[in-house]
């Protein structure tokens, strides 16, 4: 036997070591003769009424597409052994010799970025192989974790919506791709978390700063470029300079990024946020900057956001002066505004009718947002869970669920289920059964797809395609 592994990379592969300890007992828990387990994913609902499914193929090409080896098998023996936990020794190693380490399952899915309501499957998985009735369950726990990329995706979209209306009112919806800026890499729990929620933000966005999401988006789903950043300034390199450097560290941005049709951020509230809009940025760089060409953000850093911007949006309009659009709104001259401090989803709604209020368009001001983002999400910000709904016991199909008399809202679906659309309608129904054929019959799409079977990945969709998905809905 090989080493045992010892670098992340290489542990994060181990499939049979991904998942959680009682899931190595479950073969011995069964009833005799059982052959197949079918399961689904599904939101139950919570933060938001949908979800824009996200992240899947991803997690499929990573840890499900490479054969479980014989090494594998050994080292997850070893492991459950002294861990004190039974180990399927002989399931695994049928797995590698029956099917050269191929996963023996059907995964069946929602097109990536497709906008579902929640309360629906989303995904189903069952086991190909009879001998292999316990491997549905056992890979739970790695597949539920698509709730994070989608629970992302689909705060994401929210937002995206959010902002949608604004222009759509008040200015130009083609700048919608590059108001909503990912500031969150440094703020989550790891480098995957900073990859996966960064690739579900930019299906909806393209301006990030989690350079990791775009390497993501290149592995897993074809795409050489799925963000735009543009060159920013930090505190520290404003107050290296001395507070009576301010000005020369201003200056210093604008000679080293300030062309015609560049656009640069500085963040301005190191010492006085508001001196600094009035007295420098208004006052002795506002020649250079209107000569420059460039678009000079300014970004507020600290204060309540929603009173903050509205007076630097203020502030900046009675120094470079402002023009009336199509629809009446207000529009700085040469200059911006980018709100990265206390940003929510609510914080958003907030100065965007501050300013529209004012009569400013939305188009004056874009938003950074890091925690809120890629952190302040949990499983059950949309309820996210993997439930047993049907198994094959004897020949037979049986209904598995659960009903707690104790909290019916957790009561599971029965059967073996897929997802219909018609019109705007969605139902997930037992495949095969009356009200499933009848709505075929008349005009229903099949939502669920084959994408995994038999260890190989049947669907390899591009990001632009994930993100006409997701715009469309």
């Amino acid at each position: 036997m090989n080493a045992s592994p010892n670098r992340l990379a290489d542990i994060a592969r181990l499939l049979v070591l991904n998942t959680d300890s009682y899931k190595a007992s479950h073969w011995l828990q069964y009833p005799p003769g059982t052959t197949t387990v079918f399961s689904y994913i599904e939101a139950r609902g919570g933060t938001l009424p949908y979800t824009v499914f996200f992240g899947l193929q991803a997690l499929l090409k990573e840890y499900f597409t490479r054969p479980v080896t014989a090494d594998d098998v050994a080292l997850g023996e070893e492991v459950c052994t002294a861990h004190g936990v039974p180990f399927n020794r002989d399931g695994w190693r049928h797995v590698v010799d029956a099917h050269g380490g191929r996963l023996p399952v059907r995964i069946r899915a929602v097109p990536e970025g497709m906008v579902v309501p929640v309360g629906h499957a989303l995904l189903t998985i069952e086991n190909t192989d009879p001998a292999c009735w316990w491997l549905t369950s056992y890979l739970e726990t790695a597949l539920l974790r698509v709730w994070y990329p989608t629970t992302v995706a689909t705060h994401s979209h929210a937002t995206r919506r959010l902002i949608a209306d604004a222009l759509a009112r008040t200015g130009d919806p083609a700048g919608l791709p590059f108001k909503l800026h990912d500031f969150g890499a440094r703020g989550v729990s790891s480098l995957e978390s900073a990859m996966l929620g960064g690739m579900a933000h930019l299906v909806n966005f393209q301006g990030t700063d989690t350079m990791t999401a775009l390497l993501g988006a290149r592995a897993y789903y074809g795409e050489p470029m799925a963000g735009l950043s543009i060159p920013a300034a930090e505190h520290s390199t404003i107050t290296s300079w001395g507070r009576d450097g301010e000005l020369a560290a201003y200056r210093n941005m604008l000679r080293q990024f300030g062309r015609p049709g560049a656009v640069l951020a500085v963040v301005s509230d190191s010492y006085d946020l508001d001196a600094a809009v009035t007295r420098l940025w208004g006052g002795a760089l506002r020649d250079e900057v209107i000569a420059s060409g460039a678009t000079v953000v300014i970004r507020p850093d600290s204060g309540d956001p929603t009173t903050v911007v509205l007076r630097t949006v203020r502030a900046l309009d009675a120094a470079f002066g402002s023009d009336l659009n199509a629809k009446g709104f207000k529009l700085l001259r040469h200059v911006r505004v980018i709100q990265g401090d206390g940003i929510t989803r609510e914080a958003i709604a907030h100065i965007l009718a501050a300013l529209t209020g004012a009569g400013y368009s939305a188009d004056n001001v874009a938003f950074g947002q890091g925690g809120a983002l890629l952190q302040q999400v949990h499983r059950d910000s949309l309820g996210f869970a993997m439930k047993a709904s049907a198994a094959e016991v004897q020949g037979r199909w049986r209904d598995v669920f659960k009903a707690p008399v104790t909290d019916p809202a957790k009561r599971s679906k029965a059967g073996r289920l897929t997802l219909l659309r018609q019109g705007d309608a969605f139902a997930t129904v037992r495949i095969g059964s009356p009200g499933h054929q009848q709505a075929l019959a008349e005009g229903a799409t099949e939502l669920l797809r084959t994408v995994f079977e038999d260890g190989r990945l049947l669907v390899d969709d591009s990001f632009a395609a994930i993100r006409a998905r997701a715009a469309g809905g």
